[in-house]
């Protein structure tokens, strides 16, 4: 054998195996990225440090991690889908802590309309504690010109209504589009609450996104029938299960 044969086969045994390699780790990497697509929380263990991460995350992303981090609570709601305290409800080792509540009996709705309700509570903590406006009246009932303008520059859709002003918010494509870039859990916990759904907005603290019937997500989710994989998209969609090879199935 030649000295320049021999370098020949040793080169392209090196780039095979270079190659092999690069193609474990993306093999690796997609498939540990699309197992923990839209995974579903179940517990109230995971939920409660769930929605702690996703007010750090959207204070990061929308509001330059400019508000204090406050007391998560999951708690009925009987007039909203969740509130602000404005005031300090808390005390972590000393330190004051406002509150948001995220209604109890409201978490099992597709994940965007329960990130729009956390982000529609923090824009009242953002108005409160960052600018010092007031951006509700009516002891937190009517959202004035004010809270739509702070909501819709932080991902929402905001309309009005004549009781409640611009109380009722939606989740934008924007917000949708970050949604499934950070691959979001859905939340498949909920309280069974007895009085029923909820026709009246506000709360007793400060600001309430109220509800407004029920209201068709502007995602679509996309199952797989074989291994129950989830994935969403921002609209219709042809596409395969990469580990079964399977149609998935809106719905």
């Amino acid at each position: 054998m030649t000295l320049q044969l021999a370098l020949t086969i040793i080169g392209t045994v090196h780039a095979v195996a270079t190659l092999m390699s690069l193609s474990n780790g993306w093999t690796s990497r997609t498939r540990g990225e699309r197992d923990s697509t839209m995974k579903e929380i179940t517990k109230t263990s995971r939920l409660a440090g769930q929605l702690e991460k996703l007010f750090n995350l959207i204070n990061t992303d929308f509001f330059n991690g400019e508000l204090e981090q406050p007391v998560i609570t999951i708690q009925s709601t009987p007039r909203a889908y969740g509130h602000y305290t404005a005031y300090d409800a808390w005390s972590v080792k000393g330190e004051s802590r406002r509150e948001i509540n995220i209604g109890a009996g409201t978490l099992d709705r597709e994940i965007e309309y329960t990130i729009a309700t956390l982000i529609h509570e923090m824009c009242h903590m953002y108005a409160d504690t960052v600018l010092h406006v007031k951006d509700t009246s009516n002891q937190g009932i009517y959202h004035n010109k004010t809270f739509k303008a702070i909501a819709e520059a932080h991902g929402l859709i905001v309309t009005r209504s004549d009781k409640y002003g611009w109380s009722h918010t939606e989740p934008s494509d924007e917000l949708i589009e970050w949604i499934l870039d950070n691959n979001i859990s859905e939340i498949r916990l909920n309280r069974n609450e007895g009085y029923g759904i909820r026709v009246t907005g506000g709360s007793a603290a400060s600001g309430g996104a109220t509800p407004r019937g029920t209201v068709k997500g502007n995602s679509r989710r996309y199952h797989c029938p074989a291994c129950n994989t989830i994935i969403r998209a921002t609209r219709a969609v042809n596409v395969l299960c990469g580990d079964c090879m399977t149609a998935m199935i809106e719905g």
